[in-house]
């Protein structure tokens, strides 16, 4: 097996004027992992993506995606990965087969390959009878399927997923955990960014814990377990100085009631 890091990340900083959100990231990601990438809000985990995909060339240190730098290949490695964001542009006024034919052009696709494509999917996420509908009254969950798919039509080689299952129905959320599984058994790396951390803990092979802009946690969830033998949610919570919930949570409810 080929086990040439599929992402480099070497001493990567990145400020936003005089605010530092990432101070000296390292990490090397090998061929097929699935790797969450978690951390309190402000934490740098979208940074470090938009660094990766390409959309933030103002930074210090090296990038790296399929063996090419990211600022002086941007456009090569947009080209072999899938990006799906939390939010984005969808074009309202585009059917979800208007906008899949135009994601499936910008990437080389032929008209008919993309339309054949775009049937399958979006028949699997149950949005066949919506194939030619405005978007404009589609919900949160169902853009987001949308997203998905224009991601992923291109069939990439590495994935890069930020909060991908934002407003998905429970249903839909176990087919992306289980086509993230399969993309992984495919070969595919993902690199992946959520707040959900049950699942996060169940498909990760890998989870990077950042806070302040640094790693602070690396390891498959077993290994973090066996350093402090708890829940990954109970883990984050110490690790990142966000335990006392429970007092807050009380609190919020007493306030509530007066």
């Amino acid at each position: 097996m080929n086990m040439t890091p599929i992402i480099q990340l070497n001493d990567l900083y990145k400020s936003y004027g005089s605010t530092p959100v990432l101070k000296g990231i390292n990490l090397n990601v090998s061929p097929g992992q699935v790797v969450g990438y978690i951390g309190p809000n402000g934490a740098g985990k979208s940074t470090t993506i938009k660094i990766l995909i390409g959309m933030l060339p103002d930074y210090a240190g090296e990038a790296t995606v399929l063996g090419m730098d990211v600022k002086t290949n941007s456009l090569e490695i947009k080209r072999r990965i899938g990006y799906v964001p939390e939010n984005a542009a969808l074009y309202d006024t585009l059917t979800p087969m208007e906008y899949l034919q135009f994601i499936g052009q910008l990437y080389g696709l032929e008209t008919g390959q993309i339309e054949r494509k775009a049937l399958d999917l979006l028949r699997l996420f149950q949005l066949n009878d919506y194939t030619n509908a405005r978007m404009t009254t589609f919900s949160k969950g169902m853009r987001q399927k949308v997203l998905l798919i224009s991601g992923l039509l291109h069939n990439p080689d590495v994935i890069f997923l930020d909060e991908p299952l934002s407003g998905l129905d429970a249903n839909a959320v176990v087919l992306v955990k289980e086509i993230i599984r399969q993309l992984a058994n495919s070969g595919k790396t993902v690199f992946y960014s959520s707040h959900i951390m049950d699942v996060v803990e169940k498909i990760s092979d890998r989870i990077i814990i950042i806070n302040q802009g640094q790693i602070i946690a690396d390891g498959t969830f077993a290994e973090l377990q066996h350093q402090r033998p708890e829940s990954l949610e109970q883990l984050f919570a110490e690790l990142t100085g966000s335990e006392g919930q429970t007092g807050v949570a009380e609190e919020f409810i007493h306030t509530l009631k007066n």
